[in-house]
């Protein structure tokens, strides 16, 4: 279990050479990486609200991997049921919002995801529970809920009425920092199930769709995006772009680790918290 494989062909040339290189050489390729990735969207993806469409889409995927899971291995091992409930939060508050304000495509999908979520929190809580790692998942809620709130109240839109500002603001900071007890449970375990791997993963990606689609965004209007006409609004958006940068690094880590994982052909691992382990 675990063992590491004898990498072949160009991947695993690939690989090695990768693997060769210091950590600024590496952090930099990531980045080469990734402004490659950003450029081939740019160039591909006219109508930037599809980039939400598609993160929303790569979401329900990942839940339905959970699904899969769930309903065939009948166990939910590796699986934060803090993050779930966390992300049944910011998906309701988020949908709530959505009915007052948009009633688009992205109140249907959202809708689907947190139906999705609380069927998955149903059977980790009631279904599985025997097989779910409480020890394991101990990030106390708070320590996320209550900055969110803090944050919310302290930096939100302005051309929403009322409460609707407050809500929309709060499930923009949850939703960033939702994935922090999956995260720290897997780090607590060290190994990493698979198909708990492939939900993170499908995080991952549909995080760095959403976070390409305001680089691309400021790029296009050269910043002014960032520059809006009310002095009352001039932290919000900022604080839009930072909350999908702070999530998609807070990934990135993970992303690194599957991919890494999968190219090597053996069960993920993660960093544990005392300390650095080599996969």
């Amino acid at each position: 279990m675990g063992r590491r494989r004898e990498t072949r062909g160009p991947i695993g040339a690939v690989y090695s050479w990768v693997r060769g290189q210091s950590l600024k050489a590496k952090v930099a390729l990531g980045g080469i990486a990734a402004a490659l990735s950003l450029a081939a969207l740019w160039a591909t993806i006219y109508d930037h609200n599809q980039f939400f469409v598609a993160s929303e889409a790569v979401h329900a995927a990942g839940i339905l991997v959970l699904i899969f899971k769930l309903t065939r291995l009948k166990t939910c091992s590796g699986l934060s049921l803090k993050s779930q409930e966390l992300t049944a939060i910011f998906l309701a508050v988020r949908l709530y919002c959505s009915f007052v304000i948009e009633k688009d495509i992205h109140t249907v999908l959202d809708l689907l995801t947190l139906l999705s979520t609380l069927w998955v929190i149903f059977m980790m809580r009631f279904k599985l529970n025997s097989s779910y790692s409480k020890e394991l998942d101990n990030m106390p809620r708070y320590y996320l809920l209550i900055p969110s709130i803090v944050l919310a109240i302290l930096v939100h839109p302005f051309m929403y009425k009322h409460h609707g500002r407050y809500l929309w603001a709060f499930s923009m900071y949850l939703e960033s920092v939702s994935v922090l007890p999956q995260l720290r449970l897997m780090q607590n375990a060290n190994m990493v199930e698979p198909f708990t791997a492939h939900y993170v993963f499908a995080l991952g990606a549909a995080r760095f769709l959403n976070c390409a689609h305001w680089i691309i965004k400021v790029i296009e209007t050269r910043g002014s995006f960032l520059l809006p006409g009310s002095t009352l609004a001039v932290f919000w958006t900022p604080a839009v772009l930072l909350g999908e940068l702070v999530q998609t690094l807070i990934l990135a880590d993970f992303c690194y680790y599957y991919i890494k994982s999968a190219m090597l052909g053996q069960l993920m691992r993660l960093p544990s918290a005392h300390g650095m382990r080599d996969v």
